[in-house]
């Protein structure tokens, strides 16, 4: 993976944090959270009752009827913010469109379309077949790809809360092999009964706005949105005038299958994935700033994810600052990771490290820095972000800042 800078040119989000990348820049240094009552579905049978829902969302406002009849809200998502991304990267016309491809990350997709459907047909009315269409995940690439003229690489990443870190990570490989010059790469995902009712059964749900690393904290707080990222060369960004806003400098990922929701307990597994990341990165530990943190809430996710600080980095674990955003976004499962990177970025550029929200009280378990008493500033050029999925699926992306030294990684 050495030898090749792979720059991000474009961002894109639409979450229930922020309808845009400025506004979702501002939630992130500013710590302004997406979290509140749903009333996406009934929640009334659940003991969690709240979520980082889209709001005042009016689809029809954006995009035509025709178009409508075939997106699922998984699809929206991945759209408004595929097109933020492209437009801000100014990418078009740059490529052959067979270069450029595209790679999403996600997990639910268009279930709550299916669960539309469903019901209209156990109240015997009728339902359009087109929404049982988004179910498969392939769908939302497709709609990409489509819509903006990818005729590259098409590809559809599930697993499970780490996907669209994956894709990311995969979308690099692809450039620095040379088999695609830009790619279009991120998650997205909407809620659905389905998810929420999971995740309340395995009773990993906190009834209050998720509390990572805090003393009491029960569980996670779901979330729904997308966020894209444009990568190419950092040469060919460079030639052809393009703002370089950071780059993915490396990543790696692992599948411990240690349990099908456990993480395997000691760390080393996600120790291991955090160093391998940054050895094929081109990068020491001791380069790393801050590390954004899965940092779901759930008590053992926390516990887990300090131990694989603690084995990273040694003695200096208790001055690298691991953080959590999710308190801002809400876990949005298959687009947790890209969020989460774009959330990264953000905060290298703004040279801040963002605080931990809603914390509760101190963990004598967890007794590292989590930004719990605010935002900060900081010079770092390096972090990481990490995304522990179900089944041992560990991803962790080494990001860097727009101005990281030349002679610095890769």
């Amino acid at each position: 993976m050495t030898g090749t800078r792979i720059a991000i040119t474009g961002c894109g989000v639409f979450c229930g944090a922020a309808p845009s990348f400025p506004r979702f820049c501002d939630a992130i240094l500013q710590g302004k959270s997406g979290i509140g009552p749903l009333d996406l579905f009934d929640v009334a049978p659940f003991p969690a009752k709240i979520g980082a829902q889209v709001r005042d969302y009016d689809p029809a406002a954006l995009f035509p009827r025709r178009l409508l009849k075939r997106l699922s809200r998984t699809d929206q998502f991945a759209l408004l913010a595929a097109q933020e991304a492209l437009t801000m990267s100014a990418l078009t016309g740059s490529y052959d469109p067979y270069a450029m491809g595209v790679c999403i990350g996600g997990g639910a997709a268009g279930m709550l379309q299916a669960e539309q459907w469903l019901a209209a047909r156990l109240r015997h009315e009728d339902a359009p077949a087109d929404l049982l269409r988004g179910v498969l995940p392939d769908k939302t690439g497709t709609e990409l790809a489509r819509a903006f003229g990818l005729a590259g690489y098409q590809g559809s990443i599930t697993t499970a809360c780490s996907s669209s870190a994956t894709a990311i990570g995969w979308a690099a490989d692809l450039i620095r092999t040379g088999r695609q010059q830009a790619m279009l790469c991120g998650g997205a995902d909407s809620l659905a009964l389905l998810t929420f009712a999971g995740f309340n059964a395995l009773r990993v749900m906190d009834p209050e706005p998720c509390a990572p690393f805090s003393l009491g904290r029960q569980g996670i707080t779901l979330g729904e949105g997308a966020a894209f990222v444009v990568l190419e060369r950092e040469s060919a960004a460079r030639k052809r005038g393009a703002t370089i806003l950071g780059y993915i400098l490396g990543y790696a990922l692992a599948g411990e299958a240690y349990h099908m929701t456990a993480p395997e307990p000691s760390g080393e597994a996600a120790s291991r994935v955090m160093r391998t990341a940054l050895s094929l990165a081109g990068a020491e530990p001791h380069w790393v700033g801050w590390v954004n943190a899965h940092g779901t809430g759930t008590p053992l996710n926390d516990l887990v994810e300090s131990s694989a600080v603690k084995r990273l980095f040694g003695k200096r674990a208790p001055q690298v600052p691991l953080i959590s955003t999710k308190p801002i976004t809400g876990h949005c499962l298959g687009a947790a990771g890209a969020i989460e990177a774009v959330a990264t970025l953000v905060a290298l550029r703004a040279k801040t490290i963002p605080q931990t929200l809603n914390f509760r009280g101190a963990d004598p378990a967890c007794d590292l820095d989590y930004g719990h008493q605010g935002s900060r500033p900081s010079d770092s050029t390096i972090a990481l972000s990490n995304s522990f999925a179900f089944g041992g699926n560990i991803t962790s992306l080494v990001m860097g800042a727009a101005d990281l030294p030349q002679e610095w990684c890769c």
